[in-house]
């Protein structure tokens, strides 16, 4: 096959290919006249844009009129030199590309046939060539269709495929609303797996910077959920403005993150683009998500040239959930409801007379279900004729559908705070031995926990967390292992550090991640490929960095290697006792860092009520002096008897800033990564992003088994009702007999008394005492275990927002 490329650079003012036409070769090849030559390009250009007037004149010179003179108005002077002059305005086209062709290769089924692609607006192909350097379109794809109404564009598409030697690449000079596949061309029928023959329908539909020059877009965007196949991909990038009152209540865009634009670019863009009748305006995107459902959305801005606004944006059928789940509609939301609920799935039941009975059951069966925010977001959007929530089309069932725009998520200015989890998952698996049986009920924090405790198999997890941020750490995790070998998840999540990043994000693990985090990730590459890496980043990034710097700035850096590479407790202790320790324990130190709570609560994470009970506990000490004798008592017994070389991991990060094969978390070792990737691996894990007491509130009650609730009510006020109203959740939601693990920074937290007064039996499994270690981190001061006794009867508002039911909808 050919291997001739088009370059993005103005090499010739004609086509560029690597290998230049014939009628170019005679030209002389000096670097004056190459310099020339994109002058020349860039004067076309510019003149085609911003000087030449519209003349509306046919290809011929002729007087037709419409969109196609329109168009040939426009491009006919700069048809040859179109990719050249447009690849640093066209911003996210490879980006697009990359992630239909990561969906379209995760949805490819063994024995089914090759997809079709139409590109509409495709204009000189650059798109479909470009396309091969992520999946090879003479192969991968039965047919593409290039569909744009420029001749003067289209005939450099055949020049380019002709010269590529592609057959199956079809360029069609016609109106994107009036295409479609000729039923009589053979083929037409395509017989699939089952052995029945369907007509032709399109598997792939892409738009680039195409859908803001369309004058009647909505009829093509029609035309294309009438061409898109059920289980189909439409994808779109294009420039936008838009502000966020226009789309703030909207629960179907796939994430608000970076979507408004202010009043200055909004007026700014809209004008500017419109001299070359590109429009901007909001209801062509508006209408593009009404119309499909959306499975993928990023929004970004071409910092090239001014912070243009663009967006690239994946999309399906609207009932296209079957994709995902097996499901249509209401049954969809249905299923998704149990599994984020914990109840029952009731299938629909069919209306034929012989099962009305069996229907009149099921439907009181279901007026006491609890429902899932989701469900009753999925329901309101059923009933008022919009799509699904993203979360519904996405490809893995993890993610739980949330409300971005509450000031209890945004609060966190879209950062997590920890980057590892602080707490011993080891030590979780002794006390509570979660086995199959478990439904396992746990803050996310950084996913570490949650993958350790998915390492004994229990029946389901359920990993909760208020910041979004948090959760998107841990989808990242489950993806990483979902499709990536050992040695990038090491790399990833070892080491911290991948200098590729973002290439594994659009080609491997977007297809397993949720709208809103692939977002998250595409913002921040700069955590995996930064000197830093990963753990130096969120907010517990202070306290790491300040360690580097006292190290650094001590002349310790030599001493800290020697600490993390002693063979022996003996070594360790000696090093610790002589070199570093005089300098991380002094009481200087302590005054000016520990003391302060703007250090303790950006650095350490310690909250004011928390530093409060440790206080408590030193009642004859002032509080630098009760923070200093904390930190002591934490430090000194883990440098004693702790080896950072081979076990306690947790200091070994922050001295190293990355684990070691001999000093690492279970789940990273080889053995976690063949389980983790394993099919079905994470078939039990639900990713919720809200309160405790909302989660709690909406799960069948007693299901939960084992729940790990950190040091997190430590962070609650002694004279408000917060904890109270968590204990009678957790009691409301949990078995007989279920455990509740929490660690303290108080001894005997104030809180232990409202378990017992709630139905549970508590007692203390661990009390850190001077000298001594409780697990390998050592930092809590108890370690408690709540047990259910007892049930309690739940107020009503506790019940309320799980207890509706959405009734008489035709769906």
């Amino acid at each position: 096959m050919p291997t001739q490329r088009f370059l993005l650079f103005p090499d010739n003012a004609a086509l560029h290919f690597s290998t230049p036409p014939t009628f170019l070769r005679s030209r002389e090849d000096s670097p004056s006249c190459l310099w020339c030559n994109r002058l020349s390009v860039y004067w076309r250009f510019f003149y085609a844009c911003f000087l030449k007037p519209f003349d509306h004149g046919g290809p011929s010179g002729g007087k037709s009129t419409g969109q196609q003179a329109a168009l040939e108005s426009f491009y006919r002077s700069q048809a040859n030199i179109y990719d050249a002059t447009r690849a640093t305005l066209l911003r996210g086209r490879e980006d697009m590309l990359r992630l239909a062709a990561a969906q379209l290769k995760y949805r490819a089924k063994e024995g089914q046939l090759k997809p079709i692609w139409v590109d509409i607006g495709g204009g000189t192909g650059y798109n479909i060539e470009k396309m091969n350097a992520f999946v090879p379109v003479a192969e991968f794809f039965s047919a593409v269709y290039l569909v744009d109404l420029s001749p003067s564009l289209c005939s450099v598409a055949r020049r380019r495929f002709a010269a590529l030697g592609w057959k199956n690449v079809h360029v069609i000079c016609e109106d994107a609303r009036t295409f479609s596949f000729d039923l009589t061309e053979k083929g037409s029928d395509r017989r699939e797996s089952d052995g029945r023959r369907h007509p032709t329908k399109a598997d792939y539909i892409s738009m680039s910077y195409s859908l803001s020059m369309i004058p009647d877009f909505y009829s093509v965007l029609d035309s294309m959920a009438d061409l898109l196949a059920p289980l189909g991909v439409i994808s779109c990038i294009d420039f936008y403005v838009q502000s966020a009152s226009s789309y703030s209540l909207r629960t179907f865009t796939g994430g608000h993150h970076l979507r408004h634009v202010n009043w200055f670019s909004r007026f700014f863009w809209r004008n500017w683009f419109r001299f070359d009748r590109v429009h901007l305006d909001e209801g062509r995107r508006d209408y593009l998500e009404h119309r499909f459902g959306t499975i993928l959305n990023v929004n970004d801005r071409n910092y090239k040239l001014g912070g243009i606004p663009y967006y690239v944006w994946l999309g399906c059928q609207r009932t296209a959930t079957s994709a995902a789940i097996g499901a249509l509609g209401r049954e969809a939301a249905e299923r998704i409801d149990a599994i984020a609920t914990e109840s029952p799935y009731l299938s629909p039941v069919c209306y034929a007379e012989a099962q009305r009975a069996n229907e009149v059951a099921a439907t009181q069966a279901t007026k006491l279900q609890l429902r899932s925010k989701g469900f009753e977001a999925a329901i309101l959007n059923l009933a008022t004729n919009v799509p699904l929530p993203s979360f519904f089309y996405q490809n893995e069932r993890w993610r739980l559908y949330y409300d971005e725009t509450l000031p209890k998520h945004t609060q966190f200015g879209n950062e997590y705070i920890y980057a590892f989890t602080w707490e011993d998952p080891a030590e979780d698996q002794r006390l509570l031995n979660i086995g199959s049986d478990d439904v396992v009920f746990a803050i996310t924090s950084a996913g570490d926990n949650i993958l350790s405790y998915a390492l004994h198999r229990p029946r389901s997890i359920h990993a909760v967390d208020l910041n979004p941020s948090q959760n998107h750490l841990l989808e990242l995790k489950a993806a990483a292992f979902r499709v990536l070998s050992r040695e990038d998840v090491w790399r990833l999540f070892g080491e911290g550090r991948h200098p590729t990043f973002r290439t594994l994000l659009l080609d491997k693990l977007s297809p397993h991640l949720s709208s809103r985090a692939l977002q998250f990730w595409l913002d921040n590459v700069a955590t995996f490929t930064s000197a830093g890496g990963l753990y130096e980043t969120g907010g517990t990034r202070f306290a790491v960095k300040l360690t580097r710097w006292l190290v650094a700035l001590c002349g310790l850096r030599g001493h800290v290697r020697a600490l993390c590479a002693a063979q022996t407790t003996e070594e360790q202790a000696r090093i610790w006792r002589k070199r570093l320790r005089p300098v991380v324990l002094s009481k200087l130190l302590s005054y000016c860092v520990l003391a302060k709570e703007q250090f303790l609560w950006r650095a350490l994470g310690v909250p004011p009520n928390q530093r409060d009970m440790i206080l408590a506990d030193a009642p004859d000490a002032s509080r630098h002096r009760a923070m200093w004798n904390y930190v002591v008592d934490t430090l000194d017994p883990v440098a004693q008897q702790s080896l950072l070389s081979r076990e306690n991991y947790f200091y070994r990060l922050c001295l190293m800033g990355r684990y070691s094969e001999e000093c690492r978390p279970a789940y990273l070792s080889v053995e976690a990564h063949a389980t983790l990737s394993t099919p079905g691996a994470f078939d039990g894990l639900r990713i919720h992003t809200d309160e405790f007491v909302e989660v709690l509130a909406r799960i069948k009650t007693h299901t939960v088994t084992a729940a790990i609730i950190m040091d997190h009510m430590d962070w609650f006020d002694v004279d408000g009702d917060a904890a109270t109203r968590e204990v009678r959740a957790l009691n409301h939601a949990m078995k007989l007999g279920g455990r509740v693990l929490l660690r303290s920074a108080g001894l005997r937290p104030w809180y232990i008394d409202t378990f017992t007064r709630n139905g549970f039996k508590c007692r203390q499994v661990n009390a850190r005492k001077s000298g001594t270690c409780v697990d390998r981190v050592n930092m809590y001061a108890s370690t408690w275990i709540c047990m259910k006794v007892e049930p309690i009867t739940p107020k009503v508002e506790h019940l309320a927002a799980g207890l509706e039911v959405v009734e008489s909808l035709e769906l």
